[in-house]
């Protein structure tokens, strides 16, 4: 039976603070991928990165948590989004590593954007963009039951950005406290008693001093003190912590502040003492400002006290590009600074208050409390491991990906690695890292970081690639000698290599044109600045360790120089495609009139353009494909209409009109693929369209091309792809849906008859629209082959489908 596994998902995390959490039990850490949940076990020793992407959400996920039932002890995964649900996953019996849905909260009116549990509670918190926090009781005994229990408006009106929920310890009982903040200045205290039936949150206390908007809150025990005070952490866009200490008992009097004091007289408001008091369950409470942690020269995200109750450490992530660890002097009991790590030299006027959403939106400890990572605005994440002995943080490395749609996915021609491009502007190199028996898939580079969304990729041999993006040129990038030696060393790919390879580019200032380094910029690119690199010089054997690049180093050391710019277009590039000899490319544009929607030819030789253009489309060129000899050329486009172009024998370089068919299908047409035929068979392609159907073409003796067969499938089709090789005398053909489904099919090289082979799994299987699909080009007869898939849902996986004869 045929079957089909996921090799590797590469996808970037969501920038929302709240949007990842690391499991203390299983080890496993879960974040928002778009609208889909990754699963990512970091300390798993074969470094496979992420394994299973949790389909269901319909937008961006903003918040998870994980909680345990303590009735049950079942473990769940609380998933909220800009979908307004909150959904609730129960951890696989089976598999402790995955999850499954069980149910779906709904009520919220706006964005789920803050979500807390308790330990030893079943009552959880949710807070939306409604301006309200709802409590709901999440127990598993018996069955599992969800319910609402209260909905609190907030007043004054305001967002709730984070939650904090803490079980305290009362003479009567076991009250709930709960601590909001979110678009404004204060944190708010509510608390319940849990020993009725319906516990209702009553306000207790409004704690002041923020300047800007609260975006995290965490409750902590004090080990410290004899008393087991409680410990809150607030964070801030004012660029404080501050830390709030919650006593049972009778307040003690606080000293008060001295007008006359120069260091502290101007400071009354924000360094209030005033002690907030309440009662439950039968005690006295106190809430205190306790301390004011600075240093931080941006936003403040997230705050997050170490799960290890002997060490009192706080992990804070900011838009600086830090992440820094604080704890108490033993000695003076003045918080400070132990320990920073992240990019300490932050581009000068790069800042929140600028625009740039830049630094770290994530600090996450480990359930051990002995490594820390965090999630940066590339979507990556970075790992750092204390190492004991000498006392320092050492980074590790994480995983990476796309953070917004995958327009692209291109195999190198002899399948050595994978490049993928996005409207995140960035392409990436994927390839797999060999070693002790062991393989995992990794991002080895990444050759271009632009100024706009990338739209098609394709490459012009193992050395070299060409993009297009939504700008009217495309850019060609050579591989950089460094990254040569790198794939050879980790991953056994040889590349045959003829003269000098440059060195690896350095990071444009103005985000477009990569450099070779050492090159200066040409004068009509940088406007006649001899501007600096923001990368430094980059040293010998940087990337020449033994294990994959850090995400500093990919950002920094992995860039292709651009070799050449290809002009012409009057609109943003469409699709692009590269001749199997290397020695063309064909390129479109947007277009709403037939003056732009022609093909433009170009001769790598020397890159000049070869005219006339190719016209046939009124619109936009969707696609475009070279067959197998390269004597044909197929294009298809948002006219419904495709259209084949033929090689003139005279002029290999020259193609000439030769086909179409205005009415191709009832719909737009999307992809265009050429079956591996060999010299008996006619030529054949394949179209797909938003009419929910794949066409099979053959040429036929009149020099047309008529359509053989239709596969009718249940969305609309928006890519394809054949098999490089013919199998068992069939072409194997994917398509790829706007829903996310993807289904194998047998094409019978005879009677082009179509059958299904397989449908990838919808648990497995994007949650948007397939953009682009490429068959890995190795040899077919091994009964397993491997499909690379780019999608809108931000994500590049690798799958393989193996026992394709049965």
């Amino acid at each position: 039976m045929t079957s089909v596994s996921t090799d590797y998902i590469s996808v970037g995390g969501n920038r929302h603070p709240g949007a990842a959490d690391w499991d203390v039990q299983s080890g496993v850490l879960a974040y928002g991928a778009d609208n889909n949940v990754a699963l990512w076990e970091p300390l798993e020793p074969s470094h496979r990165g992420v394994y299973a992407l949790l389909v269901g959400h319909s937008d961006k996920v903003s918040i998870v948590r994980f909680y345990t039932c303590p009735s049950s002890g079942t473990r769940f995964l609380l998933t909220g989004s800009v979908d307004r649900t909150i959904r609730v996953w129960q951890q696989d019996p089976d598999d402790s590593r995955n999850y499954k849905h069980a149910f779906t909260l709904e009520g919220h009116t706006g964005s789920v954007n803050a979500l807390a549990v308790a330990d030893g509670s079943d009552i959880v918190a949710t807070g939306a963009a409604d301006g309200t926090v709802r409590t709901w009781r999440i127990n598993a005994q018996g069955g599992l039951k969800c319910e609402i229990l209260e909905t609190i408006t907030l007043k004054p009106r305001f967002f709730p950005l984070s939650l904090a929920l803490r079980v305290l310890e009362g003479e009567q009982g076991k009250p709930l406290v709960l601590a909001v903040a979110g678009t404004t200045t204060t944190v708010q205290i509510y608390v319940a008693e849990t020993s009725v039936d319906q516990p209702t949150f009553q306000r207790r206390a409004v704690l002041s001093g923020h300047e800007a908007w609260v975006r995290s809150l965490s409750f902590t025990q004090d080990t410290q003190s004899s008393t087991n005070d409680i410990l809150l952490a607030s964070a801030s866009q004012d660029k404080y912590i501050r830390l709030w200490r919650l006593h049972r008992g009778e307040v003690k009097n606080a000293s008060p502040i001295d007008d006359e004091d120069p260091l502290l007289g101007g400071m009354e408001p924000t360094l209030s003492n005033k002690a907030h008091e309440f009662e439950a369950a039968g005690s006295k409470f106190s809430i205190t400002f306790e301390a004011l942690l600075f240093g931080n020269e941006d936003w403040i995200y997230t705050a997050m006290w170490n799960p290890d109750p002997a060490r009192s450490q706080l992990l804070s992530a900011s838009a600086d590009n830090t992440i820094t660890i604080w704890e108490q002097d033993p000695v003076s009991g003045v918080w400070m600074s132990m320990e920073r790590m992240g990019e300490i030299s932050v581009q000068k006027g790069s800042t929140t208050a600028t625009g740039s959403a830049g630094g770290f939106w994530i600090g996450l400890w480990a359930p051990d409390g002995k490594k820390v990572v965090s999630l940066s605005r590339t979507g990556s994440w970075r790992m750092w491991q204390h190492d004991a002995d000498a006392d320092i943080w050492v980074q590790r490395f994480g995983v990476t990906g796309h953070v917004r749609p995958v327009n692209g996915v291109q195999w190198e021609p002899s399948g050595g690695y994978l490049l993928s491009t996005s409207a995140d502007q960035t392409t990436r190199l994927h390839a797999q890292w060999q070693r002790d028996n062991k393989r995992s898939w990794h991002e080895f580079s990444r050759p271009q970081i632009h100024g706009y969304d990338l739209n098609c990729i394709d490459t012009l041999g193992p050395l070299q690639f060409v993009s297009g993006a939504e700008e009217k040129l495309l850019r060609v990038f050579n591989e950089p000698k460094q990254i040569v030696e790198l794939l050879e060393k980790l991953t056994g790919f040889k590349q045959t290599v003829r003269g000098e390879l440059p060195d690896t580019a350095e990071i444009p200032v103005l985000g477009l044109s990569n450099k070779a380094h050492g090159d200066e910029a040409p004068v009509e690119e940088e406007e006649g600045e001899q501007a600096e690199s923001s990368a430094p010089s980059v040293p010998a054997n940087s990337l020449l360790a033994d294990t994959p690049p850090l995400e500093d180093q990919l950002a920094r050391y992995t860039l292709w120089p651009e070799h050449e710019k290809l002009y012409g277009h009057g609109y943003e590039i469409s699709a692009v495609a590269v001749s199997h000899d290397h020695k063309l490319i064909a390129t479109a544009c947007k277009a709403t009139s037939i003056d732009h929607a022609v093909i433009r030819l170009y001769d790598t030789t020397d890159w000049h353009e070869i005219r006339p253009s190719l016209t046939a489309h009124s619109l936009t060129i969707t696609d475009l494909s070279f067959s197998d000899d390269d004597r044909y050329l197929l294009s298809v486009g948002r006219d419904r209409q495709w259209a084949v172009f033929a090689r003139i024998d005279q002029d290999p370089t020259t193609f000439t009109y030769y086909a179409s068919n205005p009415k191709g299908h009832s719909r737009m047409i999307l992809g265009a693929a050429w079956a591996p035929a060999p010299a008996t068979i006619e030529p054949v392609f394949a179209t797909a369209g938003r009419d929910k159907s794949v066409k099979i073409w053959q040429k036929a003796e009149d020099n047309s091309f008529v359509c053989k067969t239709t596969v009718a499938l249940t969305s609309a089709v928006s890519a394809i792809a054949f098999s490089p090789s013919p199998y068992k005398n069939s072409f194997i053909l994917a398509a790829g849906e706007d829903n996310g489904a993807i289904s194998i099919h047998r094409i019978a090289s005879d009677s082009l008859e179509a059958k299904h082979v397989v449908s990838i799994d919808r648990l497995i299987a994007p949650s948007r629209a397939i953009t682009q699909l490429s068959w890995r080009p190795v040899l077919a007869e091994e009964d397993r082959l491997e499909l690379a898939v780019g999608s809108e849902d931000t994500s590049t996986r690798i799958y393989t489908i193996s026992n394709i004869s049965s």
